[in-house]
């Protein structure tokens, strides 16, 4: 390597520092959760699963979902964390051999209403998602930068952790029935009023609003017992105003497959696709296009149960995450339970 002169050796150490600065020990939704931004989609996958367009009761209901997830991630993936982090300017060339690792445990209510009254001769349904939580974040390995035949070199970690509230998503849903076919059309979105920091390594918001309308089809047989249901989607991102990032468009296709074994007790498959379709804008020349993937397959159980005069549900789903690309990927649990 050539030996800089004293204001280039300095230029260069400046420039690590500045996102180097983390590097001592120290984003349906978490940006420790999940290209997209730093990784980071709106689009939960394994929102939707089984019995997803059956009709519901009319009046109001109440979910609470228990997420968790344990991820982890490489090369470029791990490296736009870093350099969203320090603002590497885009004329600095860097290369980025880091590790991510990330966990969050949150839990979601979501109150619906159920319309008695149908519209278009469906059944219209309006609620919204808030959050609250905790989630965590670990980055190691070593950063280069380069300016003409100069460089500099720096390692080290950065852990952060964040437990606050996070965005709201509100939800509307329309749904048609005939005999075991079901059929829904659904629009929903992110305020991003959640905790946010563009310097933060873990947040609980995604900085930015995104609009995501879909349909999904549930096929029912409740003589046989049998079910299926998909959900395909797709999200519109805005611009992240404190970063001038945008994030291109997301496909995403969430299923579930189920065998009731009583009026009460179903168990089955549950999984999901994502893929951006087009390019993230404002990202660093070193990420390309950066669009994301992955894919997620797992088991699942049920229980439907009277509360009273109202009907209760149980699901318990876990997903195994495969074929990731410019996205952090492992493990994630769904316990929800509505009444």
């Amino acid at each position: 390597m050539m030996r800089a002169t004293s204001r280039q050796t300095c230029q260069l150490w400046l420039i690590l520092l500045s996102f180097g600065a983390a590097m001592a020990p120290l984003g349906c939704v978490s940006d420790a959760a999940y290209a997209d931004e730093s990784g980071v989609s709106y689009w939960l996958p394994g929102r939707f699963s089984s019995l997803a367009a059956a009709p519901a009761v009319p009046g109001w209901s109440m979910a609470e979902v228990y997420y968790h997830t344990s991820i982890s991630a490489f090369g470029a993936t791990a490296a736009a964390r870093e350099i969203r982090l320090g603002g590497i300017p885009r004329t600095v060339n860097v290369s980025l051999d880091l590790h991510l690792n990330a966990q969050a445990d949150l839990l979601l209510l979501n109150p619906t209403y159920t319309f008695a009254t149908p519209l278009l001769g469906g059944q219209f349904a309006i609620g919204v998602t808030g959050l609250f939580g905790r989630s965590s974040a670990g980055l190691n390995g070593t950063l280069m930068a380069g300016i003409g035949p100069f460089g500099a070199t720096r390692s080290g970690s950065i852990g952060d952790s964040i437990t606050s509230i996070g965005d709201l998503y509100p939800q509307a849903t329309l749904k048609w029935n005939t005999g075991v076919h079901n059929f829904m059309t659904y629009v929903t979105g992110d305020i991003p009023v959640g905790a946010y920091d563009p310097n933060r390594l873990a947040n609980l918001g995604i900085g930015r609003g995104a609009i995501d309308g879909g349909g999904g089809y549930t096929y029912f047989n409740p003589q046989a017992g049998h079910e299926f249901s998909a959900v395909v989607g797709l999200t519109y991102n805005f611009k992240n105003n404190d970063t001038q990032y945008q994030n291109g468009i997301d496909f995403h296709f969430d299923w579930g497959a189920s065998q009731f074994l009583s009026k009460q007790v179903f168990v089955g498959l549950v999984g999901y696709a994502y893929q951006q379709i087009t390019d993230d804008a404002g990202q660093h020349p070193i990420l390309g296009g950066f669009r994301s993937r992955v894919l997620g397959v797992g088991p699942q159980v049920g229980f439907l149960f009277p509360v009273r005069d109202m009907q209760g549900y149980l699901n318990l789903k876990g997903y195994g995450e495969f074929a990731a690309a410019n996205r952090p990927a492992g493990w994630n649990t769904w316990l929800t339970f509505s009444i």
